[in-house]
């Protein structure tokens, strides 16, 4: 009850403090490509179920039905706002409605989608058993993952068969941890992440 009535205040608070950017770069989608400001994409909740997970929309429309990975900034679907709203993970800032809306918590393990839950073996199903959030263990180490996956000669396998296990060891490493001092560490580490990455 105390982490959700956390999540609720942070994320109301930040909504309203973000107002300003967030019309700032609904502006720069819009003039820049073809297509809606938000992109939804359906991911695996809490308990096995299906929800709509926000994100300013980084791709031109229709990209999806090429592949559900982003191989590297240099993935021509990328549209040029969205390799910047990647790079400082601004793309990710709607998901704060999905925390107002109890689908998700600012800590947790991040929502994965359908097609890469079905292949979960029954420890890994744990991950479904707490909100999926914006941030966790697993995000921190893995800030570079489209660079990683686009220096793969496979980006599919190499999700499947070495990121996706490292990353699942890590959300189960944060639930076996989670606490309030442990939100808040990784909340603390995730805004210096981003603040610190380098522009190109």
């Amino acid at each position: 009850m105390m982490k959700r009535i956390f999540d609720t205040i942070i994320s109301l608070l930040a909504l309203i403090l973000l107002i300003p950017l967030f019309l700032f770069l609904i502006i720069w989608i819009i003039i820049d490509s073809h297509g809606g400001f938000f992109y939804v994409q359906k991911r695996v909740g809490k308990s096995g179920k299906d929800f709509g997970l926000l994100k300013f929309r980084t791709m031109y429309t229709g990209s999806d039905s090429k592949g559900l990975l982003t191989v590297g900034m240099e993935d021509p679907r990328i549209t040029k706002p969205g390799k910047i709203l990647r790079k400082y993970k601004m793309d990710e800032l709607p998901q704060l409605l999905n925390v107002i809306a109890g689908q998700m918590s600012i800590v947790g393990p991040r929502p994965e989608v359908r097609k890469y839950v079905e292949l979960y073996n029954d420890d890994q199903k744990k991950v479904l058993e707490v909100r999926p959030g914006l941030t966790d263990y697993a995000s921190l180490m893995y800030m570079n993952e489209n660079e990683i996956l686009g220096s793969s000669p496979d980006p599919e396998y190499a999700y499947i068969h070495e990121i996706m296990p490292a990353k699942l060891e890590l959300n189960l490493k944060y639930i076996r941890e989670k606490s309030f001092t442990t939100d808040l560490r990784i909340i603390i580490k995730t805004i210096r992440g981003i603040i610190s990455s380098k522009p190109d």
